[in-house]
């Protein structure tokens, strides 16, 4: 249910427009959604990815956004014991999952979702580490969202094509998640996002795909790097040296 609301998100926030109404409509013929076509997944295979009135082909990438919301979020409570904590990892995945889709597809982090989702993470890793008397947590974690922020801010003024302010903007609240972990963990999701962006654009300009100057969105590598991190923190930062 909530992966079919991201697809709403990723497709109308881009075109600001109201994620609340009018109800859902193909976008080739107009004609709005009834409730069977809106079942996730199901109607999708259903339909066999197609408009049941004009027949155009519906994209495989709400299949991402429903299966990926499932996949993450069950991830998330695998992951951590509290329901609180796993709570807000959760939902921080859902905008994360969000902001790559849209990333992708428009080279764009809209404000309308990075704004208020740092907000929300402040509020809600406030809450939680409180309320688990962790206030040492919630303070590495407010300082590892300013260092983060401080570094891509830098790189942005220092590089302005090679770092968006969208960039910028998302890497406090990712330091933030990941500064609750510990300080290894933030070195360890930025790493990945720079590793394997780096990978990225050295094989798509092997493939002919992209030129040293071709834009690349960061964004996806950043929520990636995050997310490997969360889910496998002692996993990924053992590969960090000691001391």
């Amino acid at each position: 249910m909530f992966g079919s609301f991201l697809n709403v998100v990723v497709y109308r926030v881009p075109r600001k427009e109201s994620v609340v109404k009018p109800r859902s409509r193909c976008p080739h013929c107009g004609r709005e959604l009834t409730a069977l076509d809106n079942v996730p997944v199901l109607s999708w295979l259903i339909l066999r990815g197609r408009c049941r009135t004009c027949k155009a082909k519906i994209s495989p990438k709400y299949l991402v956004g429903e299966i990926g919301t499932a996949v993450l979020w069950a991830a998330a409570f695998w992951r951590f014991d509290r329901p609180a904590l796993a709570a807000v990892y959760a939902a921080l995945f859902w905008v994360l999952l969000a902001l790559t889709l849209i990333d992708l597809e428009h080279k764009l982090l809209p404000n309308a979702i990075v704004y208020p989702s740092t907000v929300v993470a402040v509020a809600a890793f406030a809450a939680v580490a409180l309320a688990f008397g962790q206030s040492d947590a919630l303070i590495r974690g407010l300082l590892a969202g300013a260092a983060s922020f401080g570094v891509f801010l830098l790189i942005a003024l220092i590089a302005p094509g090679g770092m968006g302010m969208g960039d910028v903007k998302l890497s406090f609240a990712l330091g933030l998640a990941l500064g609750v972990l510990g300080w290894r963990a933030v070195f360890a999701g930025f790493f990945l996002a720079f590793l394997s962006g780096a990978v990225t654009g050295i094989a798509l300009m092997a493939a002919k795909k992209a030129g040293r100057k071709s834009a690349v969105p960061f964004g996806p590598f950043m929520a990636f790097g995050a997310v490997v991190t969360i889910l496998w923190t002692s996993g990924v930062t053992t590969l960090l040296p000691h001391g």
